[in-house]
């Protein structure tokens, strides 16, 4: 039976079935479970959480009559709260600019990049990870997805070799949180996939720093040894204590539906979703990023070539970060009907294919021309993209002062 409590009758044997108030409030990955530590309790109690509902059938029973009307919920995920939550939000995170946003944006990954690189240097001194204490991060940066998606998702890109492995670390988690969403995930589900991106390639730490921070492509023996970071992120975080999908995220983030991954060459339904999420996301984030090695391949050619890629990703799932991301991100160089380049600077509003660009360069003339602002999903407007344009064509200096 389902029992609705106080906070402060909570006692060590009893299962939580649900906590109350926001998802975002309290500092568990998983919102139903036994109380088996008096620690636990006390960071329910710390965290502000005045009430929770108690499984009596899974744990201890109250042992006073209710001093809360019982009142279950109706389902066993925290998404049933979701519209009332998101409603609240929208008003308390109301959009302002995508200027702002990005620079908000760009803010939190700047703050973030030291806790993630403590982080990578805790696991190679051998010292113990505790996943719970991303959880601050996982949901500041939940927030952002949910107040501007875009602005998050095109700063996550921006990355030098040098902070590479801690940056890539942050966008997949965005990538992650927003494609959770996307799918309509319940916030616990968004919760593990957010961790499960921060933590997915902890197993880079314990690779030779030769290899790992080499500024040139890997040869066939260096790749084959980063081809362990997989088996040796998931053992590191099994060994904390790490959630099972987070496990699972970190050893099989390199899967392919057709069975051509590693480590365990998985193939199709055998991937569970959360890696074939990360599968997509990772490759994404790691080829739209600038290496000492290469370019940075433009967003909207790259959302191309990946749907080119037979038996790689999930279809249904691929298709779903398209629609995330869109057609045309942000960020993306296109060619549009006048004959004129532009930059995508915001998403489209109820269309894929119409996004707001910056215009700036003629393509008759070959020549810049006065920067203009153009919304191409207005009626009014007769112009449209023809397609993506690739940048190292014409390489321009400084494409991204564009859009940041």
């Amino acid at each position: 039976m389902t029992q609705r409590i106080a906070s402060s009758e909570l006692r060590l044997g009893m299962y939580i079935k649900k906590l109350g108030g926001s998802w975002m409030k309290h500092p568990f990955l998983r919102s139903s479970f036994l109380l088996t530590d008096p620690d636990d309790i006390k960071k329910i109690l710390e965290a502000g959480i005045e009430e929770v509902w108690i499984d009596e059938d899974k744990g201890e029973a109250s042992k006073t009559s209710p001093s809360l009307p019982p009142s279950p919920p109706a389902a066993e995920t925290l998404s049933d709260s979701l519209p009332q939550q998101t409603a609240k939000d929208k008003k308390s995170v109301a959009r302002i600019s995508m200027e702002e946003d990005i620079n908000r944006a760009r803010k939190l990954f700047n703050d973030a990049k030291p806790q993630v690189m403590a982080m990578y240097q805790d696991a190679r001194l051998g010292k113990a990870i505790d996943p719970q204490t991303t959880l601050p991060l996982v949901n500041e940066i939940d927030l952002m997805v949910q107040r501007n998606s875009a602005a998050i998702l095109s700063v996550a890109r921006l990355k030098t070799h040098d902070d590479y492995t801690y940056m890539h670390s942050l966008a997949v988690c965005a990538l992650m949180i927003s494609m959770a969403r996307q799918l309509n995930l319940n916030e616990e589900q968004v919760k593990l996939a957010g961790v499960g991106g921060l933590m997915h390639d902890l197993g880079k730490s314990l690779m030779p720093l030769e290899v790992l921070n080499k500024p040139g492509k890997l040869s066939d023996a260096e790749y084959n040894i980063m081809k362990k970071h997989p088996v040796a992120g998931a053992k590191l975080l099994q060994n904390s204590g790490a959630e099972p999908e987070v496990v699972d995220i970190a050893l099989h983030h390199h899967e392919k539906m057709n069975g051509l991954g590693y480590p365990n060459r998985l193939q199709g339904d055998e991937i569970s979703l959360y890696s074939r999420m990360a599968a997509i996301c990772d490759v994404y984030d790691a080829v739209t990023s600038e290496r000492a090695y290469k370019q940075a391949w433009d967003p909207a050619g790259t959302i191309r070539e990946m749907a080119k890629w037979e038996g790689h990703f999930d279809k249904p799932l691929f298709n779903a970060f398209v629609k995330m991301v869109g057609i045309y991100p942000v960020g993306s160089l296109v060619r549009l009907s006048s004959q004129k380049l532009a930059v995508v600077i915001e998403p489209g509003k109820g269309s894929l294919v119409t996004p707001k660009v910056k215009v700036f360069f003629s393509l008759r003339s070959k020549a810049p021309i006065q920067i203009q602002v153009i919304d191409l999903s207005l009626p009014s407007c007769k112009e449209t993209i023809d397609g993506p344009e690739d940048p190292s064509k014409w390489n321009f200096k400084q494409l991204q002062d564009l859009w940041l």
